[in-house]
This record gives structure tokens, sequence and C-alpha cells, in this order.
């Protein structure tokens, strides 16, 4: 079966279309040549009947002259006559047409004589009857025995089969169309671009299904928009008591009691800057088409200047449309938890079918293939290693697998060529 809505359908148009004109053309060719063809040889086959019976009445060559122009003049019939000639034992070879079938049936019901025909002389046919002193060769035209109504039935029901499948495809794509901007639609609302001049159109089952889409896509935008604005009122919220206890703390004088009390308070603000990274998203960035190359050097480039030990091996030069400033935020996390546990970081980026894949590799301890989904999750940490005071919450590979997937794409963990932990992300073009 086709894949698509679009084939499926035309192949339910099509099968019984096919059906109707094979039965028509069986039924009709079965009648045609069971009652056209077969009379039109019987009545040839009369006529050679009377020819031969004439000649053997009148066996002088004058008479047999006369009979055989009379049949020239009035049957339409050319004849001749061979004296003594005989038949061979094997007929000509044959066609093996409608016509062959139809004479070699119906001739013996009218001759009575030993005959071969040959039908591949084009447009005449030749017969030849044996009689007692020789052999009379009869040529008549193909027409005779043959009809050109069914050329004309086939042109037609194959001529007005095709321009009703023609006006078939025409309106089924009318009716597809709306389906398929549903589709891009949703594909575009998926990876968080605007979609714009989208209304609901053609059948009524699909206006059901794009007004449920809006409905749908109304909804979400309402409640990232009520969730960002709650995270901007906890974000104010905690971050005045947290500058009030800063504040304090400076105030006291030096003593491991107030080391401990500062070291929470940069906890917590870590802690809550982390989270509002996470649940404030992407933020209201729009997609544009953007430069891969231009955004890993810079990205690159921002790594080697916070001190890491960066390569880019490769990066191929292709145009997508991206949220560039999520995107540089999703690699940046990738790159700094690669050189966090890791000396030497490679990125590279090529492209492979209908998407570009980049690779964040490092040579570090790597993550057990056990826990390569876990640490995806909010606050995950493997070990107490992986804490605040080595530069992270637990958000970083959560914030990146978000961007990511928000672009369409997806991000996933492997282990590396370069003895640790790849990062592979993977974008539509």
């Amino acid at each position: 079966m086709p894949g698509s809505f679009f084939g499926r359908s035309l192949l339910i148009l099509l099968l019984p279309l096919l059906l109707l004109q094979v039965v028509s053309a069986f039924v009709f060719y079965n009648r045609h040549w069971e009652d056209v063809g077969r009379r039109l040889a019987l009545g040839l086959g009369g006529e050679i009947s009377i020819l031969v019976e004439a000649i053997e009445s009148y066996p002088d060559g004058v008479e047999r002259d006369w009979i055989m122009a009379q049949a020239h003049q009035n049957l339409s019939i050319i004849s001749s006559w061979q004296e003594g000639g005989r038949l061979p034992d094997s007929p000509p070879h044959r066609s093996f047409g409608a016509v062959d079938w139809t004479l070699e049936r119906v001739l013996p019901e009218r001759l009575a004589y030993p005959f071969h025909f040959d039908t591949t002389r084009g447009k005449q046919v030749i017969i030849r009857v044996q009689l007692a002193d020789g052999v009379l060769e009869v040529t008549v035209p193909r027409k005779r025995l043959f009809s050109s109504t069914i050329y004309i039935f086939i042109a037609w029901m194959v001529g007005t089969s095709l321009i009703l499948l023609s006006i078939a495809i025409f309106f089924l794509r009318r009716q597809i169309r709306p389906i398929r901007r549903l589709a891009h639609a949703a594909e575009s609302f998926g990876k968080g671009m605007q979609v714009v001049n989208f209304k609901p159109e053609g059948a009524r089952e699909v206006r059901q299904a794009a007004s449920a889409f809006l409905r749908m896509r109304e909804r979400i935008q309402r409640q990232i928009t009520q969730r960002t604005e709650m995270l901007a009122g906890v974000s104010h919220d905690l971050r005045t008591p947290l500058t009030r206890m800063k504040l304090q703390l400076a105030m006291l004088p030096k003593s491991d009691y107030a080391a401990g009390l500062r070291g929470d308070v940069s906890e917590m603000e870590k802690m809550v800057d982390g989270y509002l990274a996470f649940a404030r998203g992407e933020g209201s960035e729009v997609p544009v088409p953007a430069s891969l190359q231009a955004i890993l050097e810079e990205v690159v480039e921002d790594a080697r200047r916070n001190g890491a030990d960066v390569v880019l091996e490769s990066a191929v030069d292709v145009q997508i449309t991206i949220r560039p400033h999520a995107i540089k935020r999703a690699l940046t996390n990738l790159i700094d938890n690669a050189s966090r546990h890791s000396y030497e970081v490679y990125v590279a980026a090529i492209k492979k079918g209908g998407t570009v894949e980049i690779t964040v590799d490092d040579n570090g301890p790597g993550i057990p293939e056990a826990h390569r989904e876990s640490v995806f999750k909010p606050f995950f940490r493997i070990d107490p290693s992986r804490n605040v005071e080595t530069g992270g919450v637990g958000l970083g590979l959560t914030i990146a697998r978000d961007v990511v997937r928000n672009h369409g794409g997806d991000l996933l963990l492997k282990e590396s060529a370069a003895g640790g932990l790849r990062a592979l992300i993977r974008l539509p073009m």
C-alpha cells in the first residue's frame, strides 16, 4: 500500500476504474467476436463456398475466369487458380490473433474442402482451398473479417477514464492540501516556530482537526506565558531575600560560621539561577536562518576564553533555521560539562542526509550506560563530586536536550572515540 494519504486515495479510485475497464473490455470483446466476428467470417465462408461450388460445376477455363471476375467485381474477392496445385502438409505461419481464431473455428462450418489461410500479409487475408484439380487462392481485405468498433470502444473507454482520473486527481489534491498545511503547521509549532496565516479550511473533518490544533496551540502558549510570568515573580521574590542575606553576611566578621553561610547562600543562588534557566526555556526567541559553522566557532572561542581546551575538528557550512541563542546555550552547556570532567574536548559537525549531526567528545571518565538517560532528568547527579562547587546543579544536560528537542531534533549520549563521553546532537535541516 502507498504510504501517503494521496497515494491510498488514488489507489481507491484507480482499482474500481481499472476493474470496470477490464470487465467491460472482456465482455465487449467476447460479445463482439462471438457475434460480429462470427457473422463476418460466416459470410465470407459462404461466399467462398459458393465460388468453389461454381468452379466445381463449371470447370471450363473460360467459365472459371468469368466466375472469378464476377466474384472480384461483386464480392471484392480476388481469386486465382493454380492448376494441379497442392496445399502443403503444414499450415503457414499464423499470427494467432482474433482473426485467426475466428477463421479457424468458423470456416469449417462453410467449407467442406481442405483449406489454409494466411493472416500475416497486413491488410489482406489469403485463403487457399484444395479442390480436385488444383488450388483456389482467395484474397480478401482484412476489414471484411474485423470490425474497428473494438478500437473505437477501447479508445473512448481509455480516453474518458483518463479524463475522469485527471478530474479526480485535481480535486483530490485540493482536498489533501489542507491536511498537508495542518501537518506543516503542527510540525512548525512542535519545533517552536511561529505559525502564521494558518486557518481551518477543506472538508468538515479537516476543519475540525485544524480548529482543535489552534485551540491546543492557544492553551500551550497560554500555559507557557503563565509559567514565565510566575517564574518572573519567583525570581524577584527569591533574589530579594538572598541579596539581603549576602549584604548581612558581608558585614559579619570573618569566621568559619560566616564562610559556611556564604557558601550556602551562593549555592542557593546558583540553584535558583539554574532552575529559572531551565523553566524559562527558550523564551520568545524567533527561529531564523543561521550559519552552523559560525555558531560553532563562536561557542568554541567563548569556551577557550574561559580556559577550556576545545578543538573544533570540522564544521559543515550549512544554513539551518534555528534559535541561535538557544542552540549556543545548549552547546555551551555540553562543552562546559565535558571540559569540567576531562582535559580535552573535540567538537565536530557533519551533514548526514536531511539532518546535521554535531558531536562533542571528551577524554574524561564518561557516564555509565545505565545512567545515560537518567542524567537528562532535572537535578540528577551521578555522584557527590558533581556538586555546586564543580560548577553545576544537574540541569545542563536537561536544558541542552530540551533546546534540541524543541528544534525537532534529539540529543543522545554515547561512548567517545577519545575514551570519554560523546554528546550527539541531531538537528533537521
